[in-house]
C-alpha cells in the first residue's frame, strides 16, 4: 500500500550493551564459529535486559525528537523475549518514562517481525502527539548452536507522527508457510531451528522477496534487512533487487549479533542517523511472515545512537552474564520487601521522583515521614530530581560482602561498585545510595553520574527495577 502522507519518522534513537564477546572466543571453545559474517556480539550486563535496553533506546529517542513523554499517547513495544512470560512490558516501560497512565499501549512479540510490525500498527494509530515505536531485544540459544553463536542485544525507537522529516511512503507485507524456520518452544529460553540449511534459506529469500516485490523500492541508499546471522542477508539480496553494498551500509550484525525483532529498527536508525535519504526496510519473521517498507528522508532527521563496544568479554566471562556458570539464588538471607511496599515506591524508583516540604521548601528522598530539616510532618510536593547527580561518596562491593538479594548479580559481573550522590533541584539537594554500572569508568568523589534504569533484583519471581548511576560520558 502506498502511503500518501507524511506519516513517517521524526527521531530516532539506539541502544546496545557495552560489553562484546568477539567471534574468536567462540571458536577457542567450540572449535569453529557457527554464525558467518558476525566479528563480535554485544552481550547484556547481569542487569540488562530487553526492557532496560528499550528504556535506553526510547530516552533517546524522545531527547534526540526534543520530545517529552507527556507527549506520547501511542507506545508500542517489540521483542521475541520479554523479561516475564506472562505480563504487559509496556506498563513498566512507561512507568520508566513518564509517559501518561491513559496512554495507548500495545506490545509485540512472538516473532523476528515484531520490530516492523510495531512500526506498522504506529502508522495506522490515531493519535494527537507522537507514536513511540521500542523494539529490543536479547535472544540465546544452547551454548554450541548457531542461534546462540549469533545472538546479540541491542535496542531501536523511533518518533512517530506526521510532518516528519522522513517520511514512510509505501509499504507491504507478504506471507508463505515455512514452519521449523526458527522457533522458541513454550517454555524454553531457547531459540531453535530445524536447520536445514537449503529450507531456511529459500524461506528467507522467497518471503522477503515477495514483501520488497510489492513497494516501490527502485535504487535505495541503504537497505535494513532482517540478519539472523551475517550472511544470510545478502544470500537473498538478489532476490530482493539489491546489491551487497546497500544492505551492508547500515548493517548492524556484525557488531551487534543477532538482535531478532530489534534488528531491522537498529539498522534503519543507522541508516537515518547516517544521513541516507531513501531506506529500503525488510523485516522477516520465522514461519514466513515479511514485511517491507520504503523511508524518503528529504531532511535530516534527529538521531541519537549509542552502539558502539567498549569492553571485551572471554567466553567464560560471557557464559557468566548469561548464568551458566554461576551457582544461583542463596537460600534465604534476603531482605524482603513486598510487592506492594515496592509498588509503592515506585515514582521514587523509576523517575526520582523527591518530596520538596511545602513549609521550609526542603527535598526529602524518598518522600516521606517528617521533613530532614524542619521535622515538620507534611504533605510532601512532588519534584522529579534531573538525571544527573555528584558522587559524594564512592565504594566498591567485593565478593561475600553483597546483601543475598544482589548474589546473583555479583557472580555474574563480580565486583559492583556502590555510591552516594547528590541531585539537584532548584537550588535544594538531596541525596541518595546507588550502585554503579559500566565496569569501564569507576567514578571518584566530585564526578557526575548520570541515572539508568537497570534490575534490581528479583523476588517471588517478580522482577523489580529501579535507578542506578554510571559516570556521565560512559555509555
Amino acid at each position: 500500500m502506498t502511503d500518501d502522507s507524511r506519516e513517517g519518522i521524526r527521531a530516532v534513537g539506539a541502544y546496545a550493551p557495552r560489553l562484546r564477546v568477539a567471534a574468536e572466543e567462540f571458536a577457542e571453545a567450540w572449535g569453529s564459529f557457527e554464525a558467518s559474517g558476525i566479528e563480535e556480539k554485544a552481550v547484556p550486563e547481569a542487569d540488562e535486559d530487553a526492557l532496560t535496553m528499550g528504556w535506553e533506546a526510547a530516552r533517546r529517542a524522545l531527547a534526540a525528537g526534543d520530545a517529552d513523554a507527556a507527549e506520547v499517547d501511542w507506545l508500542g513495544f517489540a521483542t521475541t523475549n520479554p523479561p516475564m512470560a506472562e505480563e504487559d512490558p509496556t506498563v513498566r516501560l512507561g512507568s520508566f518514562l513518564g509517559v501518561a497512565d491513559d496512554t495507548t499501549r500495545q506490545t509485540f512479540t512472538g516473532s523476528t517481525r515484531a520490530g516492523t510490525r510495531a512500526l506498522f500498527a504506529a502508522l495506522e494509530a490515531e493519535t494527537d502527539g507522537v507514536a513511540l515505536v521500542v523494539a529490543a531485544d536479547c535472544p540465546q540459544g544452547e551454548p554450541s548452536d548457531a542461534h546462540e553463536h549469533a545472538a546479540g542485544a541491542g535496542a531501536a525507537a523511533f518518533l512517530v507522527g506526521p510532518d516528519a522529516p522522513a517520511p514512510i511512503t509505501d509499504r507491504a507485507e507478504h506471507a508463505e508457510p515455512y514452519p521449523g524456520t526458527r522457533f522458541r518452544r513454550a517454555g524454553s529460553e531457547d531459540v531453535e531451528g530445524i536447520d536445514v540449511t537449503s529450507y531456511d534459506r529459500e524461506a528467507f529469500r522467497e518471503t522477503l522477496a515477495g514483501a520488497v516485490d510489492a513497494v516501490d523500492a527502485d535504487d535505495p541508499d541503504a537497505a535494513a534487512v532482517q540478519a539472523p546471522d551475517g550472511g544470510l542477508p545478502y544470500r537473498a539480496a538478489g532476490a530482493m533487487g539489491l546489491d551487497n553494498g546497500t544492505i551492508h551500509t547500515c548493517a548492524t550484525v556484525q557488531e551487534l549479533g543477532d538482535t531478532a525483532a530489534a534488528s531491522v529498527p537498529l539498522s534503519l536508525a543507522k541508516a537515518l542517523a547516517d544521513g541516507h535519504e531513501t531506506v529500503l526496510g525488510a523485516g522477516y519473521g520465522s514461519g514466513g511472515g515479511a514485511d517491507a517498507f520504503v523511508v524518503e528522508a528529504d531532511e535530516s532527521v534527529p538521531a541519537d545512537l549509542a552502539i558502539d563496544g567498549g569492553t571485551d568479554l572471554t567466553y567464560a566471562e560471557y557464559l557468566r552474564r548469561r548464568g551458566d556458570v554461576t551457582s544461583g539464588e542463596p537460600n534465604g538471607g534476603a531482605a524482603y520487601v513486598s510487592v506492594p511496599t515496592w509498588k509503592r515506591s515506585i515514582p521514587q524508583r523509576h523517575r526520582l521522583v523527591a518530596g520538596r516540604c511545602p513549609e521550609c521548601g526542603s527535598l526529602a528522598f524518598p518522600p516521606e515521614g517528617a521533613c530532614p530539616d524542619c521535622r515538620s510532618l507534611v504533605e510532601f510536593e512532588p519534584v522529579e530530581l534531573p538525571d544527573t547527580g555528584e558522587v559524594e561518596a564512592v565504594t566498591a562491593v567485593s565478593r561475600g560482602g553483597e546483601p543475598p538479594e544482589f548474589a546473583v548479580q555479583q557472580q555474574k559481573s563480580g565486583e559492583y561498585g556502590v555510591a552516594i550522590a547528590a541531585f539537584e533541584a532548584d537550588g535544594e539537594s538531596v541525596s541518595m545510595p546507588l550502585q554503579i554500572v559500566g565496569a569501564e569508568t569507576s567514578p571518584d568523589v566530585g564526578d557526575a553520574v548520570a541515572t539508568v534504569i537497570r534490575r534490581i533484583y528479583k523476588q517471588e519471581g517478580v522482577i523489580r527495577y529501579g535507578r542506578k548511576a554510571r559516570a556521565e560520558g560512559d555509555e
